[in-house]
């Protein structure tokens, strides 16, 4: 049995982003999906667990999701250098940073666990489409889409998710998009990533031990999945900015 813990979905929710999680469980021959709310314990401190997906959320919630972190560091440390699969979508992979800073300058410091600090500017949001290519030995191609107040600044010229083809990086002067260590992955990328991005779910029920992995509406999925790369794919596309 394939078990992926949920962390937060009371604040770490927005933009149809658990529906990762959703739509990972019903492809999966076999699969728990645990909700940890933020009165709970981590079932990966002291549980076997397989896979970790935290959603994207508000600026507040960060603040209170890593003051709920802080004492697991080290846990969730050794998850990672497991190889186990954690998928941070949205915002949420900047808690594993240095530090947020807000419009004030005011530092929030993070876990620590990756080196990377953001900053927040919510007086401009940046909204755009975006296509990449994964970074791993598959040529796969990302389709999605950002809505952020926030940018991530790091050297992740190794440690990146995708190489951005359309639409920029972690900011507008990078076209390395997200983090990827290990089998972290943690992207700004909003909404059902899985269900839009069926090759880029197959790749991770790999990771998780299925060998020969089959979704759930495959066939629509990537009948969908390829008519709106040839759509991403063409050079007029209007991007917001």
């Amino acid at each position: 049995m394939v078990r992926i813990e949920f962390l937060f979905p009371e604040v770490a929710n927005l933009y149809g982003d658990p529906f990762n999680v959703k739509y990972l469980k019903n492809s999966l021959k076999d699969a728990e999906v645990i909700e940890t709310t933020l009165t709970d314990e981590p079932r990966f401190v002291n549980e076997e667990i397989d896979m970790i997906y935290m959603g994207s959320m508000s600026e507040k919630a960060q603040v209170i999701i890593i003051e709920k972190l802080k004492k697991y560091k080290n846990e969730l440390q050794e998850f990672i250098n497991k190889n186990k699969v954690v998928l941070f979508t949205g915002n949420a992979f900047e808690i594993l940073g240095k530090y947020i800073e807000d419009e004030e300058q005011n530092k929030i410091e993070g876990l620590g666990i990756i080196d990377t600090y953001a900053i927040i500017d919510r007086k401009h949001r940046y909204n755009t489409l975006f296509l990449g290519e994964l970074n791993c030995e598959e040529k796969l191609k990302i389709l999605g889409f950002k809505a952020t107040f926030s940018f991530s600044y790091t050297d992740n010229t190794k440690d990146y998710f995708c190489k951005s083809i359309r639409g920029c990086g972690n900011h507008k002067e990078s076209n390395l998009e997200g983090i990827r260590i290990k089998n972290l992955f943690g992207t700004y990328l909003i909404g059902p990533l899985l269900i839009i991005n069926p090759k880029f779910t197959k790749y991770i029920m790999r990771l998780l031990g299925e060998d020969n992995p089959e979704l759930q509406f495959e066939k629509e999925a990537m009948d969908c999945y390829e008519e709106k790369l040839k759509i991403f794919e063409k050079q007029e596309i209007n991007y917001l900015q």
